[in-house]
């Protein structure tokens, strides 16, 4: 695919740009700055779709031709958000939550067109089924350092990390960060809406 305008990144992740790369496509990154804060009484497509197209339009904001890709990636267990970990102790807690127990994640991204301002947003869910982890290979790796800047601390394209998945259902890297098969095909079609309008 090529992209009929400048693509932007609205994001510093390395996987993101990983993923995005793996398509081809030419893009900047620039960070949004956006805090990813849980808000009460929203549920977590709600949540991924509102992050994705506030990051994306932050950066649209300072743009005259482009299109800003947005995006957010949460872990949901019991109805609950886990975003990236605080500290150690909440990587921890985390991890054993997710012990021998099946998660979804969610990714929601928006593409953000200047100077039209028009967007889409999508949301892709993947469920992720843990095996039982111990408390020593949980406390081992988050001492890497690995999981503190992951929704859920933990990464499944880890060296460690993916040894904690027994299955998933959906698509995987959605669970890296990026859901490529749906972004692939969401951007095409906002490109052809784009030069329809």
């Amino acid at each position: 695919m090529v992209a009929q305008k400048k693509l932007i990144l609205a994001s510093a992740s390395p996987r993101r740009k990983a993923l995005l790369r793996q398509l081809g496509l030419q893009f900047e990154v620039k960070e949004s700055g956006v805090i990813e804060d849980v808000l009460d009484g929203v549920g977590p497509e709600e949540y991924v779709t509102m992050l994705s197209k506030k990051k994306a339009a932050s950066v649209a904001s300072a743009e005259t031709d482009a299109i800003v890709i947005g995006a957010d990636t949460i872990v949901v267990i019991d109805g609950n958000i886990l975003n990236k970990p605080s500290d150690v102790e909440d990587a921890v807690a985390m991890l054993t939550k997710l012990s021998g127990r099946t998660h979804r994640v969610y990714t929601g991204f928006t593409l953000f067109d200047k100077p039209s301002n028009t967007y889409v947003s999508a949301v892709e869910a993947t469920d992720v089924t843990f095996r039982k982890l111990d408390a020593g290979e949980i406390r081992d790796y988050v001492q890497s350092g690995s999981p503190m800047d992951k929704a859920g601390s933990y990464g499944i394209q880890d060296d460690f990390g993916a040894v904690f998945v027994q299955r998933i259902s959906g698509c995987f890297y959605n669970v890296v960060g990026f859901p490529l098969a749906r972004f692939y095909t969401t951007l095409r079609e906002f490109q052809q809406q784009l030069r329809l309008t």
